[in-house]
C-alpha cells in the first residue's frame, strides 16, 4: 500500500514551496489522524515487528525465545499508541515526509532497552459498563477491524488474519497465552469524513496509554477492548458539544438536530467530523448495529453508529461511536449450560443466548460430583451472573447462581428467561403485604363514598378476555332523550390502595408491569389487590376512576366529565359474549347463555348498550384511520393448556373481532382525554407517550423495494401506508397473508413508542404519536397492571383536587418514564419467549406439523417464511434440505430471488427448478430438532417431484 500524499499544487509563484510544505503536512497529519484504518495499522505493526526484531538480536539476545516475543508484542502496543498520541499533539507543528519512520525507530529501541517502568496511578474501568455484544459472540456486521497477535504459532497467525476479515471479535477458545487481539475502531463510510482528537478525548488516551504502560504481569496479553473516556473528559466534551448524552437506541434525527437529550441517559456518543461541516449538526437516524432491541443489543466502549440523513443527504454517512456508558442495563445474569475443561480450576459457561458472553466460572461453584461426572450435566440448566469481563479477554467472568432442572421442561426454562430479563417473580414481603387493608372482607368507608359520584344503579359492564381476572375497566352507554349518548369509561382506582411512597409504591414502581406468560401472570401488585379488591368484579361496589362522554351518535364529544367514582358491574362479559350479541343483534339471549347477571338490568338492557357502543366505536374507528392512523396489528399465537399439568394441547391464531375493537376505541379515546387534562394541568411534570415516525432510510428502502415487486403501497404517511395495507393488496384468500408480510417489513422500519416527561422535551412537536397520528397520548386505563397509569391517576387527582398535590419533580418523573420503558420491553421480550416456549414444546408432542407458508425474506443460502396455520416466522436453511441439487441466488434492484434445483427421484430425468422470492407460497414442516427447546422448519419438496 503506498502512503506518499498526493500533493495539490497551485499556480501562485510565490507560495509554491509554502504550499507543498503545508500540503505535505496536512496529508500526513490526516493520514496519522486516522491511524485506526485496519491496513495503516497493519503496515505499522509489520515495520514494528521487523525493527523490534532487528533490535533485539542486538542488544537484548540473551532473553529467551518468549521474553523476546512478549517484550516484541508491548514494544508494538507501546509504539502503535504513542503514536497516535503524537499525532494527535503534533499535527500543528508540521510533519515532514521521513518523521514517521525516524520516529518508530526511536521508540521502539525505547520500547526494547529492558528499563523499569515507574509505577502510576492507574484509571479503573466503569464497572458498570455494558460489554455484554453480540459483536463477541458471533458473526455480526460491523465496521471495526481486528489485528491479531499471536503467542508464537504460525497456525494462530493464520486463524487470527481469517477473524481479522469478519470485522469483529468472534468466539475463540484461549490458548496458553490467551487472546492476543487489539481492537481498532473501523473508518468511517465516507472517506471524506475524519475523527479529529478532541481536547477530551486527546488527554483520555494520554492517560490510557500512561495506565498501559505500568501494567504489569499480563504477559502479552493485550487490550480487546478500548478503555472508557474519564468522566471529567466526558463533561468537558459535553460542554463544548463534542459529545451527545443520549439513551441507547433512542438516538433519533430531533436530539442530532437541536442537541436536546433526556437527563439520564446511559451512553455517550462521540462525534466525528466531516472536515467541512459542523459537529453533528444535521446527523440523523442513528442506529446502533443493527436491529436488534435495545435490551437485546448491549453497547460498549467503541461501538459504532452509522448516522444517516434523507436521500439528498445519504452520500455524506456520518458517524459516531461509544466513549462510556453510564448505567447497566442488562441484568448480567443468564440461563445456559456447562462445560467441562480438563486441568482448570474453572470451567465454562455457554449461555442459551447467543449474543452473551461466554463465561469461566470457578469449579466450586459447580456440584459437587461435576468434576468427575460432567456427562450427568450436559441437559441441565443453571442460572449464572456475570461479575466481571476483563478487557484483555474475550471471555467473561462469573458465579453460578442457581440450577434451574432440566432443559426442555417448561418451568426450568420460564424460569431461566425470567431471571435473564430481570424480572422479579418473588413471592410479596410481610411489609409489602402489611400495606393492604387488613379488615377483610374489606367494604367501602362511607366517607369515601359521599366523595365520590355514585354511578352503583347505572348498567356498567366488562369486556374481557374469558380467562382475565384482573378486571381493570369497565363501559356504560345509555340513550339520553335528545338522541345522544352518555357514555362512561371506567378504571379501576388503583392509587386509593396504593399510597405515594409505601413500600408497596416502591415495590410496584420497581416491577413496573406485570409479566404474562402463557401459562401464568407475574403480577405488579399483590393478589388480593389485582384480582379482588381492586378487580371490577361483578355484583361488587368498586372504586373507579372515570371519564364521562356526551356523545352524538357520530362520535363527537359534545361534553367531557373527569372524576373519583363507584360502580357495581352488573356483568363480566367475554370478548366471545359480546361478539355474539354484534353478530346477531336480534336475537333474544337467555340467561342461560350468558355469566351470571345483576337482577337490576335486564339483558336486554345490556345487549342495546353493546350494540350502541359498537355502532359509536366503528365511527370514531373510521374516523381515526381517515385523519391518518396506522395500525400495524401481528398474528398473536394462543395456546388451550392441560389443566392438571399446563402442557399445550393444541394452539390457533389469535382472532382480533369486532367486539376487541369496540373496546379499544373508548380504551384510545379515554387516554388520550387524560393525556390533555394532565398536559394542561402539568405542562411540565406530565407522563406521555410519545411514538417517533418510522426511520426514513429504511421507508426509502421499503418504497423502491414495494415498487420493484408492483406493489400499489404509499409509505409517504401513516394513513397513505394503513390505505395501501388494507386496500392494495387483493381480497383473495391469501391478501391477509400478504398483508402480514407486509406489515412485518413494515414494523422494522418503525421506531419504538416510549414515555417521556413532557418537561424533558422542550418542543411540542416530538410529543406526538405517529401510529395514533395524534398531537398527545398516555396510558390511563391499566392501572393494576402498569405503573405509568397509576401516576397518571395521581396527576389526574390533583389535577381535579380530588386526591393529594402533586410531590413528584421533574427529575423524578423522567427516571420513572425511562425505567418503566426499560421493564416495557422486556416484559414483551418475555412474553415473546414464553409463546416460542410453548409453541417448541407443542411441536415436539404432536410433530411434525404441516402447513402452508409464504415467503417473507430471503438471503443467499436460506429464506424467511411465515407459517400461515400457526402464525409463527421461521427461517428455512438450504444445506437442510435433503435432495437439493444448487441454489442460485439473484437481487434484482432491491428484490431478492432464488431458483432451488431439486434431483429427480429418477436419476434418467433432468433436474426441475422451483422459484422463490416474496410473497412465494410453500408448503413446509416443522419438526422438533435434538436440543431443547428447538424446533426447524423444511421445505417440503415439490409434489412433482415425489
Amino acid at each position: 500500500m503506498a502512503f506518499s500524499p498526493k500533493v495539490k499544487r497551485t499556480t501562485k509563484h510565490g507560495d509554491g514551496a509554502q504550499n507543498l510544505l503545508r500540503s505535505q503536512k496536512d496529508a500526513y497529519a490526516r493520514l496519522l489522524n486516522q491511524h485506526q484504518n485496519g491496513k495503516f495499522r497493519s503496515y505499522l505493526q509489520e515495520l514494528a515487528t521487523q525493527q523490534v526484531e532487528e533490535s533485539m538480536s542486538t542488544s537484548v539476545s540473551s532473553l529467551s525465545s518468549q521474553q523476546s516475543r512478549q517484550m516484541a508484542d508491548a514494544s508494538i502496543c507501546s509504539y502503535t499508541d504513542k503514536t497516535s498520541y503524537q499525532v494527535t499533539c503534533t499535527e500543528d507543528q508540521g510533519i515532514k515526509p521521513g518523521m514517521l519512520e525516524k520516529h518508530a525507530r526511536m521508540e521502539l529501541h525505547k520500547a526494547a532497552a529492558p528499563k523499569k517502568v515507574p509505577s502510576k496511578p492507574q484509571h479503573k474501568r466503569n464497572e458498570k459498563d455494558i460489554k455484554i455484544s453480540s459483536n463477541l459472540v458471533g458473526s455480526e456486521e460491523g465496521d471495526s477491524q481486528q489485528l491479531s497477535c499471536s503467542c508464537g504459532e504460525e497456525q494462530a497467525k493464520d486463524k487470527s488474519k481469517k477473524k481479522r476479515l469478519k470485522g469483529n471479535l468472534a468466539k475463540k477458545d484461549e490458548g496458553e497465552c490467551g487472546p492476543e487481539v487489539d481492537v481498532i475502531t473501523g473508518k468511517s463510510p465516507n472517506k471524506n469524513i475524519k475523527a479529529p482528537q478532541t481536547q477530551a478525548s486527546k488527554e483520555s488516551l494520554l492517560q490510557n496509554n500512561k495506565d498501559k504502560g505500568t501494567k504489569s504481569g499480563r504477559g502479552s496479553r493485550k487490550q480487546l477492548f478500548e478503555e472508557y473516556m474519564r468522566t471529567e473528559d466526558v463533561s468537558a466534551g459535553l460542554e463544548r458539544g463534542e459529545l451527545i448524552k443520549e439513551v441507547s437506541g433512542d438516538i433519533n434525527e430531533r436530539t442530532l438536530a437541536n442537541q436536546m437529550v433526556p437527563k439520564a441517559p446511559d451512553v455517550i456518543v462521540e462525534a466525528r467530523y466531516n472536515e467541512d461541516d459542523e459537529v453533528i449538526g444535521k446527523m440523523k437516524n442513528v442506529c446502533l448495529h443493527d436491529k436488534a432491541p435495545v435490551t437485546t443489543q448491549s453497547v460498549k466502549h467503541g461501538s459504532a453508529f452509522n448516522i444517516s440523513g434523507s436521500s439528498s443527504e445519504r452520500a455524506m454517512q456520518r458517524t459516531g461511536k461509544v466513549v462510556i456508558i453510564f448505567e447497566q442495563k442488562h441484568s448480567r445474569a443468564a440461563s445456559g449450560f456447562l462445560k467441562f475443561l480438563p486441568n482448570k480450576n474453572f470451567a465454562m459457561f455457554s449461555p442459551v443466548d447467543h449474543r452473551i458472553p461466554r463465561v469461566n466460572v470457578p469449579l466450586v461453584d459447580c456440584p459437587a460430583d461435576f468434576v468427575s461426572r460432567p456427562g450427568d450435566y450436559e441437559n441441565v440448566l443453571f442460572i449464572c451472573r456475570i461479575t466481571h469481563w476483563p478487557a484483555d479477554n474475550n471471555f467473561a467472568e462469573g458465579r453460578l447462581a442457581k440450577t434451574l432442572g432440566q432443559a426442555g421442561e417448561i418451568e426450568p426454562e420460564t424460569e431461566g428467561i425470567m431471571t435473564e430479563y430481570d424480572v422479579d417473580f418473588s413471592e410479596f414481603s410481610e411489609e409489602v403485604l402489611n400495606c393492604l387493608p387488613q379488615d377483610l372482607p374489606w367494604s367501602i368507608p362511607a366517607h369515601e363514598l359521599s366523595r365520590r359520584r355514585d354511578l352503583r344503579k347505572e348498567c356498567v359492564f366488562t369486556i374481557d378476555p374469558a380467562t382475565a381476572r384482573d378486571l381493570d375497566d369497565a363501559l356504560s352507554c345509555k340513550q339520553l332523550s335528545d338522541g345522544n349518548f352518555e357514555v362512561g369509561v371506567h378504571i379501576a382506582d388503583v392509587s386509593y390502595f396504593v399510597e405515594e411512597g409505601s413500600v408497596l409504591d416502591q415495590i410496584a414502581g420497581k416491577r413496573a408491569t406485570s409479566v404474562y406468560l402463557v401459562q401464568k401472570v407475574i403480577p405488579m401488585l399483590p393478589r388480593l389487590l389485582c384480582e379482588e379488591l381492586c378487580s371490577l368484579n361483578p355484583l361488587t361496589d368498586r372504586l373507579t376512576f372515570s371519564v364521562i362522554w356526551k356523545l352524538s351518535p357520530e362520535g363527537k364529544i359534545l361534553s367531557e366529565w373527569f372524576g373519583r367514582t363507584v360502580i357495581c358491574s352488573c356483568i363480566k362479559m367475554s370478548y366471545d359474549h359480546a361478539q355474539s350479541m354484534i353478530e346477531a343483534p336480534d336475537k333474544h339471549f337467555s340467561a342461560e347463555e350468558l355469566p351470571p347477571c345483576s337482577t337490576n338490568h335486564r339483558i336486554h338492557e345490556i345487549k342495546e348498550a353493546i350494540l350502541n357502543l359498537h355502532n359509536i366505536a366503528k365511527q370514531l374507528r373510521a374516523q381515526r384511520f381517515e385523519s391518518g392512523a396506522l395500525q400495524l396489528n401481528q398474528l398473536k399465537l394462543s395456546f388451550s393448556l392441560d389443566k392438571e399439568s399446563s402442557m399445550p394441547q393444541g394452539c390457533y391464531v389469535y382472532q382480533y373481532q369486532d367486539s376487541n375493537k369496540l373496546v379499544e376505541e373508548f380504551m384510545l379515546l379515554a387516554n388520550m382525554a387524560a393525556a390533555h387534562q394532565i398536559y394542561r394541568t402539568y405542562p411540565e411534570l406530565a407522563i406521555l407517550r410519545r411514538h417517533p415516525p418510522p426511520q426514513s432510510k429504511m421507508v426509502d428502502d421499503l418504497q423502491e423495494f414495494c415498487d420493484q415487486m408492483g406493489l400499489d403501497i404509499d409509505l409517504n404517511s401513516s394513513r397513505g401506508l394503513h390505505r395501501s395495507l388494507n386496500e392494495n393488496l387483493g381480497n383473495d384468500e391469501y391478501a391477509a397473508a400478504r398483508r402480514e408480510v407486509l406489515t412485518h417489513m413494515c414494523s422494522r422500519a418503525m421506531q419504538m413508542a416510549s414515555y417521556f416527561c413532557t418537561g424533558a422535551l422542550k418542543d411540542e412537536n416530538s410529543f406526538h404519536h405517529y401510529a395514533l397520528n395524534v398531537p398527545l397520548y398516555t396510558h390511563f386505563t391499566s392501572p393494576i397492571r402498569r405503573y405509568v397509569d397509576v401516576i397518571v391517576h395521581r396527576l389526574l387527582a390533583a389535577s381535579l383536587n380530588c386526591g393529594p398535590p402533586l410531590s413528584l419533580s421533574l427529575e423524578e418523573v423522567h427516571k420513572l418514564a425511562s425505567h418503566c420503558n426499560d421493564r416495557k420491553t422486556a416484559s414483551k421480550r418475555v412474553q415473546e419467549l414464553s409463546s416460542e416456549l410453548f409453541f417448541a414444546v407443542f411441536v415436539k408432542e404432536c410433530g411434525p406439523l404441516d402447513s402452508e407458508a409464504m415467503v417473507m425474506g430471503v438471503l443467499d443460502q436460506s429464506f424467511d417464511v411465515l407459517v400461515l396455520r400457526y402464525g409463527v416466522q421461521k427461517r428455512i436453511y438450504c444445506n437442510s434440505l435433503e435432495g437439493l441439487k444448487a441454489v442460485h441466488f439473484r437481487k434484482v434492484g432491491k428484490r431478492p430471488e432464488m431458483t432451488l434445483v431439486w434431483e429427480q427421484a429418477d436419476p434418467s430425468k433432468e433436474s426441475t427448478q422451483q422459484e422463490i422470492s416474496i410473497f412465494t407460497l410453500l408448503n413446509v414442516q416443522l419438526k422438533a430438532d435434538g436440543a431443547p427447546m428447538k424446533y426447524s422448519a423444511v421445505l417440503k419438496r415439490p409434489s412433482a417431484l415425489i
